[in-house]
């Protein structure tokens, strides 16, 4: 059962319940009905937009067969994972430092600056000014700002603008 779990950490339990209602060839509304259950309840949950709640975690692992407990546990992680991605958000370069013209073609709140490095470092090494590849070096580190730059040196240290642009 813990390989099971495992694998499905941090997803929605609406969406693995609706997958074992098609692999299981039931429908919700039917199925919400046999659980005593509105069938937009059932609905919103499938959707991801709304929790389980014990008792109907309860119902829905008596009714499938599953373990006691499982959907229950499915919602608990996704709850955790939810809460860590919160905690994360805050995990980001000081934007008072950062001019939000450098990234006019994007919403900068909205970047994943751990995804994204490797473009953010470019962007901000090809346009931005001392203080704000200042801001890049503290906050990614001297290993990825050369990894991406060639050097960690800040004063003169640009990266061409339309360098993948041959000169004739």
């Amino acid at each position: 059962m813990e390989t099971v779990i495992e694998k499905y950490k941090g997803i929605h339990p609406g969406v693995i319940l609706e997958r074992e209602l098609k692999k299981r060839n039931l429908k919700k509304g039917p199925f919400a009905l046999s659980l005593h259950e509105y069938p937009q309840t059932l609905n919103s949950i499938t959707k991801g937009q709304r929790g389980l709640t014990p008792a109907l975690s309860l119902k829905i692992d008596k009714a499938l067969g599953l373990e006691e407990g499982t959907m229950l546990l499915l919602q608990t992680y996704y709850e955790i994972k939810k809460e860590q991605q919160k905690a994360n958000l805050g995990e980001r370069p000081d934007l008072s430092v950062i001019r939000k013209k450098l990234f006019w073609d994007t919403d900068i709140t909205k970047i994943d600056w751990e995804k994204q490095y490797k473009a953010v470092i470019q962007r901000v090494f090809e346009r931005g000014n001392d203080d704000e590849k200042k801001e890049m070096l503290r906050f990614y580190g001297k290993d990825k700002i050369k990894a991406i730059t060639g050097s960690t040196r800040i004063a003169n240290n640009t990266l061409p603008v339309m360098g993948h642009v041959k000169a004739k």
